[in-house]
């Protein structure tokens, strides 16, 4: 019997640290027990990578949860969500929608990420890495573009 706590903080994104960190005190959890689920603009949409500590990669909230904690010891289940054609187009890609043909594929993607959270409950993270890390939904690596 394991206790699992889902939680989505009620916060700007880029300031979600504080909030997950008072949630980890509260429950008396180590942040090597946590498992962050997040895009990546740096993976091809669907593409699932698991890590099990390091630093923020460019990504806003594993930047607020890294300062809040004062460490990066904390498993991550990164799902790809693609690139912008520019870099002045990210702010508006991360927060825009998927095209048609990413949403058609979206469940498969969603699907994929769930079986790879159960994995790492049930099995473990190194399992998760051997079975999904690198693993993209679909293979045929759909782009997105702005």
């Amino acid at each position: 019997s394991q206790r699992v706590i889902l939680a989505r903080p009620m916060t700007f994104m880029n300031r979600c640290g504080p909030a997950v960190r008072d949630l980890t005190h509260f429950f008396k959890f180590n942040t090597r027990d946590v498992l962050v689920i997040h895009d990546d603009i740096d993976l091809v949409f669907g593409k699932i990578k698991i890590k099990q500590k390091g630093g923020d990669g460019g990504h806003n909230g594993v930047k607020s949860l890294i300062e809040a904690w004062g460490s990066g010891a904390f498993t991550r289940l990164r799902i790809g969500i693609g690139h912008p054609q520019t870099q002045q187009a990210v702010r508006a890609y991360v927060l825009g929608r998927f095209d048609a043909q990413q949403e058609a594929l979206l469940e498969d993607v969603i699907s994929a990420a769930q079986d790879a959270v159960e994995t790492v409950l049930l099995k473990g993270v190194r399992e998760a890495m051997n079975r999904f890390h690198g693993k993209t939904i679909p293979e045929s690596n759909v782009g997105r573009t702005l």
